[in-house]
Protein backbone atom coordinates (compact mmCIF):
# COMPACT_ATOMS: atom_id res chain seq x y z
CA UNK A 1 0.00 0.00 0.00
CA UNK A 2 1.05 3.60 -0.57
CA UNK A 3 0.81 5.09 2.92
CA UNK A 4 1.02 8.78 3.83
CA UNK A 5 2.61 9.30 7.24
CA UNK A 6 1.74 12.59 8.94
CA UNK A 7 4.33 13.42 11.57
CA UNK A 8 6.95 11.40 9.71
CA UNK A 9 9.87 13.25 11.27
CA UNK A 10 8.77 12.59 14.86
CA UNK A 11 10.06 9.84 17.10
CA UNK A 12 7.18 7.48 16.32
CA UNK A 13 6.85 8.60 12.72
CA UNK A 14 10.42 7.69 11.84
CA UNK A 15 9.91 4.15 13.10
CA UNK A 16 6.66 3.92 11.13
CA UNK A 17 8.45 4.93 7.92
CA UNK A 18 11.12 2.29 8.45
CA UNK A 19 8.65 -0.47 9.34
CA UNK A 20 6.36 0.28 6.40
CA UNK A 21 9.30 0.02 4.03
CA UNK A 22 10.51 -3.24 5.62
CA UNK A 23 6.99 -4.69 5.26
CA UNK A 24 6.76 -3.98 1.55
CA UNK A 25 4.65 -0.82 1.66
CA UNK A 26 5.41 2.52 0.03
CA UNK A 27 5.68 5.14 2.77
CA UNK A 28 5.20 8.79 1.84
CA UNK A 29 6.69 11.08 4.48
CA UNK A 30 4.65 14.24 5.05
CA UNK A 31 7.02 16.99 6.20
CA UNK A 32 7.03 20.75 6.68
CA UNK A 33 10.78 21.21 6.08
CA UNK A 34 12.35 19.99 2.83
CA UNK A 35 15.70 19.52 4.56
CA UNK A 36 14.19 16.51 6.38
CA UNK A 37 13.59 14.58 3.16
CA UNK A 38 17.02 13.01 2.63
CA UNK A 39 17.17 11.45 6.08
CA UNK A 40 13.62 10.09 5.83
CA UNK A 41 14.34 8.62 2.42
CA UNK A 42 17.32 6.83 3.97
CA UNK A 43 14.91 5.34 6.54
CA UNK A 44 12.75 3.99 3.71
CA UNK A 45 10.41 6.75 2.54
CA UNK A 46 9.68 6.25 -1.16
CA UNK A 47 8.91 9.94 -1.46
CA UNK A 48 8.29 13.01 0.65
CA UNK A 49 5.36 15.42 0.51
CA UNK A 50 5.84 19.00 1.63
CA UNK A 51 2.65 19.93 3.47
CA UNK A 52 1.41 21.57 6.65
CA UNK A 53 -1.52 20.14 8.61
CA UNK A 54 -2.66 23.69 9.31
CA UNK A 55 -2.95 24.36 5.55
CA UNK A 56 -4.03 22.59 2.35
CA UNK A 57 -2.97 18.91 2.28
CA UNK A 58 -4.81 17.47 -0.73
CA UNK A 59 -1.64 17.33 -2.83
CA UNK A 60 -0.01 15.08 -0.21
CA UNK A 61 -3.05 12.81 0.17
CA UNK A 62 -3.73 12.32 -3.55
CA UNK A 63 -2.85 8.86 -4.81
CA UNK A 64 -2.36 7.28 -1.38
CA UNK A 65 -4.13 4.11 -0.24
CA UNK A 66 -3.95 4.80 3.48
CA UNK A 67 -2.96 7.44 6.04
CA UNK A 68 -1.22 7.03 9.37
CA UNK A 69 -1.55 10.11 11.57
CA UNK A 70 1.40 10.25 13.96
CA UNK A 71 1.73 14.02 14.19
CA UNK A 72 1.47 15.98 17.40
CA UNK A 73 2.23 19.36 18.86
CA UNK A 74 3.31 17.72 22.11
CA UNK A 75 1.30 17.60 25.32
CA UNK A 76 3.29 20.46 26.87
CA UNK A 77 2.61 23.02 24.14
CA UNK A 78 -0.06 25.63 24.68
CA UNK A 79 -3.74 25.02 23.94
CA UNK A 80 -3.75 27.05 20.72
CA UNK A 81 -1.05 24.97 19.02
CA UNK A 82 -2.50 21.72 20.33
CA UNK A 83 -5.91 22.58 18.88
CA UNK A 84 -4.46 23.68 15.53
CA UNK A 85 -2.35 20.51 15.04
CA UNK A 86 -3.70 17.63 17.14
CA UNK A 87 -7.36 18.53 16.61
CA UNK A 88 -7.93 20.71 13.55
CA UNK A 89 -4.87 19.38 11.69
CA UNK A 90 -6.13 15.82 12.12
CA UNK A 91 -9.63 16.80 11.03
CA UNK A 92 -8.17 18.58 8.00
CA UNK A 93 -6.43 15.36 6.98
CA UNK A 94 -9.55 13.25 7.61
CA UNK A 95 -11.63 15.53 5.39
CA UNK A 96 -8.98 15.45 2.67
CA UNK A 97 -8.95 11.64 2.77
CA UNK A 98 -12.73 11.60 2.32
CA UNK A 99 -12.56 14.02 -0.62
CA UNK A 100 -9.85 12.06 -2.39
CA UNK A 101 -11.14 8.55 -1.77
CA UNK A 102 -8.51 7.32 0.69
CA UNK A 103 -10.39 4.72 2.72
CA UNK A 104 -7.95 3.55 5.45
CA UNK A 105 -6.93 5.89 8.30
CA UNK A 106 -4.97 4.96 11.42
CA UNK A 107 -4.89 7.54 14.20
CA UNK A 108 -2.27 7.84 16.91
CA UNK A 109 -4.28 9.09 19.89
CA UNK A 110 -3.64 8.75 23.61
CA UNK A 111 -4.99 7.13 26.75
CA UNK A 112 -7.19 9.79 28.37
CA UNK A 113 -8.69 11.12 25.14
CA UNK A 114 -12.10 9.72 26.09
CA UNK A 115 -12.03 11.24 29.61
CA UNK A 116 -10.19 14.57 29.38
CA UNK A 117 -11.91 15.87 32.53
CA UNK A 118 -9.78 13.46 34.57
CA UNK A 119 -6.53 14.83 33.18
CA UNK A 120 -4.23 17.19 35.01
CA UNK A 121 -4.43 20.90 34.21
CA UNK A 122 -1.31 20.45 32.06
CA UNK A 123 -2.79 17.57 30.06
CA UNK A 124 -6.50 18.39 29.85
CA UNK A 125 -6.30 20.51 26.68
CA UNK A 126 -4.23 17.81 24.98
CA UNK A 127 -6.72 15.04 25.85
CA UNK A 128 -9.63 17.21 24.68
CA UNK A 129 -8.00 17.91 21.32
CA UNK A 130 -7.15 14.24 20.78
CA UNK A 131 -10.67 13.21 21.77
CA UNK A 132 -12.30 15.60 19.30
CA UNK A 133 -10.04 14.38 16.49
CA UNK A 134 -10.93 10.77 17.37
CA UNK A 135 -14.65 11.62 17.31
CA UNK A 136 -14.30 13.24 13.89
CA UNK A 137 -12.63 10.10 12.58
CA UNK A 138 -15.33 7.83 14.03
CA UNK A 139 -18.01 10.01 12.43
CA UNK A 140 -16.30 10.01 9.04
CA UNK A 141 -16.81 7.54 6.17
CA UNK A 142 -13.27 6.19 6.61
CA UNK A 143 -12.18 2.70 7.62
CA UNK A 144 -10.42 3.72 10.80
CA UNK A 145 -8.38 2.36 13.68
CA UNK A 146 -7.58 4.52 16.71
CA UNK A 147 -4.51 3.50 18.72
CA UNK A 148 -4.27 4.95 22.24
CA UNK A 149 -0.92 4.36 23.95
CA UNK A 150 -0.16 5.27 27.53
CA UNK A 151 3.00 7.12 28.53
CA UNK A 152 5.61 6.98 25.73
CA UNK A 153 9.29 6.25 26.15
CA UNK A 154 12.36 6.28 23.92
CA UNK A 155 13.45 2.83 25.13
CA UNK A 156 14.16 0.18 22.52
CA UNK A 157 11.01 -1.72 21.61
CA UNK A 158 10.75 -5.40 22.50
CA UNK A 159 7.50 -6.20 20.69
CA UNK A 160 5.68 -7.13 23.91
CA UNK A 161 2.49 -5.25 24.81
CA UNK A 162 -0.90 -5.49 26.43
CA UNK A 163 -3.91 -4.23 24.50
CA UNK A 164 -7.60 -3.76 25.26
CA UNK A 165 -10.47 -1.45 24.45
CA UNK A 166 -9.92 -0.22 28.03
CA UNK A 167 -6.86 -1.35 29.96
CA UNK A 168 -7.45 -2.38 33.56
CA UNK A 169 -4.54 -0.23 34.78
CA UNK A 170 -2.13 2.34 33.35
CA UNK A 171 1.07 1.44 35.14
CA UNK A 172 4.26 1.59 33.10
CA UNK A 173 4.89 2.99 29.65
CA UNK A 174 5.50 1.86 26.07
CA UNK A 175 8.41 2.49 23.68
CA UNK A 176 7.63 4.57 20.62
CA UNK A 177 9.11 1.76 18.51
CA UNK A 178 6.42 -0.61 19.77
CA UNK A 179 3.67 1.95 19.13
CA UNK A 180 4.94 2.21 15.55
CA UNK A 181 4.89 -1.59 15.22
CA UNK A 182 1.30 -1.69 16.42
CA UNK A 183 0.20 0.96 13.93
CA UNK A 184 1.88 -0.74 10.98
CA UNK A 185 0.55 -4.15 12.07
CA UNK A 186 -3.03 -2.84 12.14
CA UNK A 187 -2.86 -1.56 8.57
CA UNK A 188 -4.31 -4.77 7.10
CA UNK A 189 -5.61 -6.37 10.29
CA UNK A 190 -9.34 -6.63 9.74
CA UNK A 191 -10.32 -7.18 13.36
CA UNK A 192 -8.95 -3.70 14.18
CA UNK A 193 -11.15 -1.97 11.58
CA UNK A 194 -13.57 0.47 13.19
CA UNK A 195 -11.96 -0.01 16.60
CA UNK A 196 -10.29 2.09 19.30
CA UNK A 197 -7.95 0.41 21.75
CA UNK A 198 -5.36 1.20 24.40
CA UNK A 199 -1.82 -0.19 24.61
CA UNK A 200 1.07 -0.34 27.07
CA UNK A 201 4.08 -2.61 27.41
CA UNK A 202 3.12 -6.10 28.51
CA UNK A 203 3.82 -9.78 28.09
CA UNK A 204 2.13 -10.63 24.78
CA UNK A 205 3.65 -10.34 21.34
CA UNK A 206 2.13 -7.54 19.29
CA UNK A 207 0.42 -9.95 16.79
CA UNK A 208 -1.05 -12.03 19.64
CA UNK A 209 -2.20 -8.98 21.61
CA UNK A 210 -3.91 -7.47 18.57
CA UNK A 211 -5.86 -10.66 17.93
CA UNK A 212 -7.80 -9.91 21.13
CA UNK A 213 -9.07 -6.50 19.93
Amino acid sequence: MKVLVAGANGGTGRSIIQLLSENGHEPVAMIRDITQSAELEQLGAKETALADLEDEVDHAVKGCDAIIFAAGSGSKTGPDKTISVDQEGAINLIESAERLGVKRFIMLSTVGADNPEYGSDEMKHYFEAKGKADDALRNSSLNYTIVRPGRLSYDAGNGQIRAAEKLDNYEGDIPREDVAKVMVETLNLKNTYGKSFEILSGDQSIPDALKTI
